[in-house]
């Protein structure tokens, strides 16, 4: 078995034997509901014996289940989307023509860097699983839309059929009909991961960035379609290329409102964040965990309603509800969103402490890890001076920092985790067999940003040498 890159020694899994010592002592999970600050496991001795860092394969942050396969889940999970992608990019091209097909994907993909972007810049503190955020962009692009595309259709039919005046049909499926079932086909993405992957969402961020992804999926698929569309109407037009219509579509879908369904649909992932902030003591737990997430889903479909509304009667209704709805609301949520970014932050600053003050993490380090900058500061630091796994090892040591954090304030929020010593204690081994690299790199972050007072040159720095710098 080959040595660890990071610590030079064997690997063998968390509990097996091999070490000198037993490990030290952590306490027995916690079963308590009490909103109580959890005790903060000793460290025992200077060097305390964990085993090496396991293979990457083998990092685990929850307890396997062996009667499930993750293997037959995800196959399974890929194989239906990849059959709703093939149906309905079918469809769009059936109704686009292949041509017109190609100018509208083409088109309809400028946006989508963009958005991944923002939503991952968003979610940096403790960036989620990316198997999670290419589940929801999935499902927005190709199972979202297949639902919305036949649900739509059908509505709009039997109300044709029904009233016998196909334009009041087609206006009415698009404020009343298709935000009722777009939005309930993007949530749908959202919920899913709260219930499945409930440990990977902690709070209004994840709420954001997994409807934010879903919502981008689902935008793109569509914006194929219209543009596709357009090309058709400019080719029928006499065009010889892309025309007015094409051009003035990409304008008001793509460059004016690109970040349309995202904005919708983060207001049911918001609904869904906050109820996962919901202590499992709280009064009326079960009533908050139904209404929070209706309560978002309804305010996105009434959003949607709106705007759809907007753009289907008169054009200056667009402009209106354009510039004095849909500007302020976005730029709300952007706040909300950096301010929800921040109070992950003062949750890091917050919790590590009590670890710093038993001694597995250095005085400083929590000051560093509780900020963006100061965290890549010390990547870039112990890059320079180690190279670029040391760079990794940093980087690996802040994900782990701040998921023990995290963990530790969902305990003090008055959550149920069953499994929160084990689950402890790997993230604390994960954390000392880094420890040589990563402290002193965020000693010197932490001081070199002046987030700690920096002492004079002829102290000791415990790692953090200006002479170096």
């Amino acid at each position: 078995m080959s040595s660890n890159p990071i610590t030079g020694s064997a690997p063998t899994p968390l509990g097996e034997a091999g070490g000198t010592a037993a490990p030290p002592a952590f306490p027995a999970p916690t079963t308590a509901l009490s909103p109580a600050p959890a005790p903060v496991p000793t460290r025992e001795g200077e060097q305390p014996d964990f085993g090496a860092v396991p293979p990457r394969a083998k990092w685990r942050y929850k307890p396997r289940r062996v009667w499930r396969s993750r293997l037959v889940r995800g196959i399974t999970v890929i194989t239906v989307l990849a059959l709703c992608g093939l149906v309905i990019l079918g469809l769009v091209r059936e109704e686009t023509g292949t041509e017109g097909f190609l100018v509208g994907l083409g088109l309809a993909v400028l946006p989508v860097p963009l958005l991944i972007t923002a939503f991952r810049w968003l979610d940096r503190v403790e960036p989620a699983p990316w198997k999670n955020l290419l589940f929801a962009l999935a499902w927005g692009a190709f199972a979202s839309t297949l639902i919305a595309i036949f649900a739509n259709s059908f509505a709009v039919e039997w109300i044709s059929s029904a009233t016998a005046d196909p334009d009041s049909a087609d206006a009415l499926g698009a404020t009343a009909v298709a935000p009722f079932v777009e939005e309930t086909a993007k949530g749908a993405a959202v919920l899913l991961l709260f219930l499945f992957r409930r440990r990977d969402f902690n709070g209004p961020v994840d709420g954001l960035v997994y409807a934010g992804f879903t919502a981008t999926g689902f935008a793109f698929t569509e914006n194929i379609l219209y543009l596709g569309n357009a090309f058709g109407e400019d080719q029928d037009g006499g065009s010889a290329g892309v025309g007015s219509v094409t051009v003035g579509t990409f304008v008001v879908r793509v460059v004016l409102s690109p970040f349309a369904h995202p904005l919708f649909t983060s207001l049911t992932g918001l609904g869904l964040g906050f109820a996962a902030l919901l202590a499992t003591t709280a009064r009326a737990r079960r009533v908050r965990m139904t209404l929070l997430p209706l309560g978002g889903l309804i305010l996105a479909m009434g959003m949607h309603a709106l705007w759809n509304g907007s753009a289907t009667f008169h054009p200056m209704a667009f402009i209106l509800v354009y510039g004095m709805f849909m500007v302020p609301v976005f730029a709300l949520l952007t706040w909300l969103a950096i301010w929800s970014r921040q109070q992950e932050l003062r949750t890091i600053s917050a919790e590590l402490p009590a670890y710093a003050a038993a001694g597995w993490l250095a005085p400083d380090e929590p000051l560093a890890l509780s900020s963006m900058r100061a965290r890549s500061m010390a990547r870039a630091f112990a890059g320079r001076g180690h190279g670029k796994p040391a760079a990794r090892a940093v980087g690996e040591y802040e994900a782990f920092a701040t998921t023990l954090a995290f963990l530790r304030h969902r305990v003090g929020r008055g959550q149920a985790v069953p499994d929160f010593a084990a689950r402890e204690q790997e993230l604390l081994h994960h954390l000392w067999q880094r420890r040589p690299l990563a402290s002193p790199a965020l000693t010197y972050a932490a001081r070199a940003t002046g987030r700690v007072w920096t002492p004079p040159q002829y102290l000791d720095y415990g790692g953090y040498n200006p002479y170096r710098s």
